[in-house]
């Protein structure tokens, strides 16, 4: 920030305050400000965004003591004065700034026509100890973009495993954090392996008064052995044997409450058919999934002589249609 701006900037009304507005009272009002000016609360509104910035200045300087006490001391002493490269009016400058000299805090240094004055000036004051563009008398340190404020906490990470049936209905957990402390996770009914679940304000603290960080916490979820996700819904492979399949039946399928609902295998029915049990999914509160079993035909392994016997009697009478022709016919071209 260049000095000028502490002569022409009452950063008392930029954040609508009392000069002696206590540390307290200053704090709040400036995050109610941050809040409703945070360029993330108003994407793409270049003046909100520069509003955020004076009110982040100032109070980069007014919560900082030391820079509070002489942005007071500069404003009192040198109402009206401005900068000057020369001429009658670099006097000005010069008394003004003199305390700095007089205190050992910084050099009182000349003006000139080629304005090296006003470059010394900051030079001395940096090489007595001032702190010049890092959150001292000039550039603020923290907040959005490196324009002031406070620095808002760092986010602390977790990891949890539930398992598949906690994922799909929901239950509040309780983990232990880096601090030793116990502290509660809410999971919500449906989540995802590999979702993150955030805990506003749980965090590490701000180093210098703003916002705590988060906690993080990702979520690992083990697989079932008989059911998978698919969004909302459940899927689950039912076995039919082939008789089943070429012939129709009705069959039990699982559900992941433990009970089983009956199903209706039409005749004819291919290995790969899904048949949906409505309602019987993921609930949310985004809403329900359904149930959908894939039917996978299943080959017996062994056969005595009799049900040999009588699939060859069968084999003679199928119609003799090859299967695979269809294949062979796009594979060709």
């Amino acid at each position: 920030m260049a000095s000028q701006d502490w002569f022409d900037k009452d950063f008392y009304k930029v954040l609508g305050v009392d000069k002696g507005v206590s540390e307290a009272d200053l704090k709040k009002t400036y995050r109610k400000l941050a809040r409703k000016y945070h360029p993330d609360s108003n994407p793409g509104d270049a003046k909100a965004e520069a509003t955020f910035k004076e009110i982040s200045e100032a109070y980069a300087v007014l919560s900082d003591p030391e820079q509070r006490a002489e942005y007071d001391q500069i404003r009192a002493m040198g109402s009206g004065a401005r900068f000057s490269a020369g001429g009658a009016d670099a006097g000005g400058f010069e008394d003004v700034f003199s305390m700095f000299g007089q205190g050992g805090r910084g050099t009182r240094s000349r003006t000139s026509t080629g304005g090296a004055g006003f470059e010394d000036f900051f030079a001395g004051f940096e090489q007595q100890g001032g702190s010049f563009g890092s959150g001292r008398f000039g550039q603020p340190s923290g907040g959005f973009r490196g324009f002031g404020g406070p620095q808002r906490g760092a986010d602390v990470t977790a990891r949890t495993t539930v398992d598949f049936v906690t994922a799909t209905q929901g239950e509040t957990i309780t983990l232990q954090g880096e601090d030793g402390k116990p502290f509660k996770v809410k999971i919500p009914a449906g989540v995802a392996d590999g979702q993150k679940i955030r805990l506003r304000g749980r965090g590490r603290p701000s180093p210098d008064g703003g916002e705590p960080g988060d906690i993080v916490v990702q979520v690992a979820v083990r697989p079932h052995p008989v059911f998978t996700r698919d969004g909302l819904n459940l899927r689950v492979t039912v076995p039919v044997t082939f008789t089943e399949a070429a012939l129709g039946a009705t069959i039990e399928v699982p559900t992941l409450g433990g009970d089983v609902v009956k199903l209706r295998v039409a005749p004819g029915t291919p290995s790969g058919r899904v048949l949906r049990v409505k309602g019987r999914g993921v609930t949310t509160a985004k809403g329900t999934g359904d149930l959908l079993a894939e039917v996978q035909v299943v080959v017996p392994s062994h056969l005595d002589d009799k049900a040999r016997e009588a699939l060859e009697r069968f084999a003679e009478q199928e119609p003799k249609e090859n299967p695979r022709a269809d294949l062979m016919s796009k594979a060709r071209g």
